[in-house]
């Protein structure tokens, strides 16, 4: 069975969610392979958690080169790999730097790229959502091996364990894979809250919760739940909430086990971003909304009675 290498994200030494879900969708097309692209010593503490969710053998291609610089050195390094070993598939998460990853690399092989992929078939068919979710459209890399990157939050990741051995791999960098040199690192702060694109509870506020200052009954009822918060983009441009903490099209993408979507309309911006939430609840005074047409429950009130009860009652029950 051929080898699909799966190009891993992680961060202080813990693999992200993106990577167990697209190790779980490498079973289904061939022998999973994780590629870690980093400084030495990166790899070492990813192992068992790679094994945990069926990688069956990890590339380490570890180099202070790689650390030292951009994204060039980590496409030339794959594109090393993926000619020695000829693989099935390539997966690589569709996050900022994945994409300019896989770019990169499709240029070097002469080869095809898919982007933004949630489904792909075992003879490279691949599922891409268009157009706000209104489109599912289907298509296939023409030139090459299907090369593709994966949405966020596509599918479950399931653990498969296996035992897999390491592979060191040496990188070859020429002098135009060094030109953008890394000067200085800044750790972005994290609060307590889980991140928005990993948790499995989000409460995310919209327009309706009027103001910044009453986005703490908002954050109030995520922290009881120990849930991450998100925010609408009516949210965000009202300066109630920080971009960065956008879910929908143009912000990020979510599917966590329970959404609550509160003083949310239910744009179809908005929907991109959290349709494929397990359990929906929708909190909204306008019974119109077409929010309640994606809710599984919906709560017709006013936002500034009905959150502050359901945080009593939350800690009535702790």
């Amino acid at each position: 069975m051929a080898e699909v290498l799966v190009v891993v994200e992680s961060s202080g030494g813990t693999v992200k969610k993106v990577t167990l879900e697209m190790l779980t969708l490498a079973r289904s097309l061939g022998e999973p392979a994780a590629v870690v692209l980093g400084a030495p010593g990166t790899a070492a503490p990813l192992v068992d958690k790679l094994g945990e969710y069926g990688a069956t053998k990890v590339y380490a291609a570890e180099s202070a080169e790689i650390d030292e610089h951009l994204v060039a050195p980590k496409a030339t390094a794959l594109a090393q790999l993926v000619k020695a070993v000829s693989p099935a598939a390539v997966l690589i998460g569709s996050t900022q730097e994945g994409k300019e990853i896989a770019g990169r690399l499709a240029v070097k092989l002469d080869n095809g790229v898919l982007t933004d992929v949630v489904e792909l078939a075992a003879d490279g068919t691949a599922t891409q959502v268009a157009f706000a979710g209104s489109t599912i459209v289907k298509s296939k890399v023409t030139k090459g091996l299907p090369l593709v990157t994966v949405r966020p939050n596509s599918l479950t990741p399931s653990p498969a364990a296996a035992s897999p051995s390491v592979e060191q791999v040496e990188v070859a960098l020429a002098d135009t894979d060094k030109l953008a040199v890394v000067t200085k690192r800044v750790a972005e702060a994290k609060g307590a809250r889980p991140e928005l694109t990993e948790a499995s509870i989000v409460v995310s506020g919209g327009r309706g919760v009027a103001s910044a200052e009453n986005f703490k009954i908002i954050e109030e009822l995520a922290d009881l739940l120990g849930a991450a918060v998100g925010a609408s983009r009516a949210a965000t441009d009202s300066g109630f909430y920080p971009h960065a903490f956008q879910v929908g099209q143009t912000g990020k993408t979510v599917s966590p086990q329970l959404y609550i979507a509160v003083g949310i309309s239910g744009a179809i911006q908005h929907r991109a971003g959290m349709q494929t939430s397990k359990t929906i609840v929708a909190v909204n005074k306008d019974t119109e909304a077409p929010i309640f047409e994606l809710a599984d429950f919906g709560v017709v009130g006013d936002l500034n009675q009905v959150v502050p009860q359901a945080s009593e009652e939350i800690r009535k029950r702790r």
